[in-house]
């Protein structure tokens, strides 16, 4: 099996590609589904109903199957190199993959949530949610590429820079929007 080692890796790293793109983008259409919910009749309907349609599409057809294939192969190279379950960064890296699983299933409570149009979180809630994918996708790029249980840290601290980047301009977008809805 070693033999097809770079085309598993290829395989990993394409899916682990399509899967956070389907964790990214999803919460971004719960934002759509969420202010088409407060919208008058029969725009509510018509929105909700096509939103409701692409979330089906996205969450069923690539993120579910992404992510189940991305694990897949991501188990092969382990059976192929077993000696990196023996190696600090790749402990800290499964726990990183543990915390994306849960976001993924968490997501998947509020996909369920909003497919049955039961409205529990605010659209500003959505956009920060929407976040939660991007920094564990940059802890595991810093921990893999510098398989060091040292340097990894920094790039931790890099993404909680990020984070206090993103809310500020979260805040920023939010004031604009207020000022033109149509922002």
């Amino acid at each position: 099996m070693a033999a097809y080692y770079d085309y598993i890796k290829s395989l990993h790293l394409i899916f682990v590609v399509t899967w956070f793109a389907g964790l990214f983008y999803i919460p971004r259409l719960f934002v759509y589904q969420i202010e088409a919910f407060h919208k008058p009749s029969p725009e509510k309907e018509i929105l909700g109903k096509q939103l409701k349609l692409m979330a089906k599409r996205l969450w069923f057809i690539i993120t579910w199957p992404s992510s189940v294939l991305a694990t897949i192969f991501a188990v092969l190279l382990i059976i192929i190199t077993p000696a990196w379950l023996e190696q600090g960064w790749m402990h800290v890296k499964l726990g990183f993959v543990l915390l994306l699983f849960i976001y993924q299933f968490v997501t998947h409570k509020m996909y369920n949530e909003l497919q049955h149009d039961e409205v529990k979180y605010s659209s500003n809630f959505m956009r920060l949610w929407n976040e939660g994918a991007t920094f564990i996708l940059f802890a595991v790029v810093f921990l893999v590429i510098l398989k060091s249980a040292i340097n990894w840290i920094f790039g931790v601290i890099g993404i909680f820079v990020l984070a206090i980047l993103l809310m500020l301009g979260f805040k920023i977008y939010k004031r604009i929007r207020e000022k033109n809805p149509e922002a």
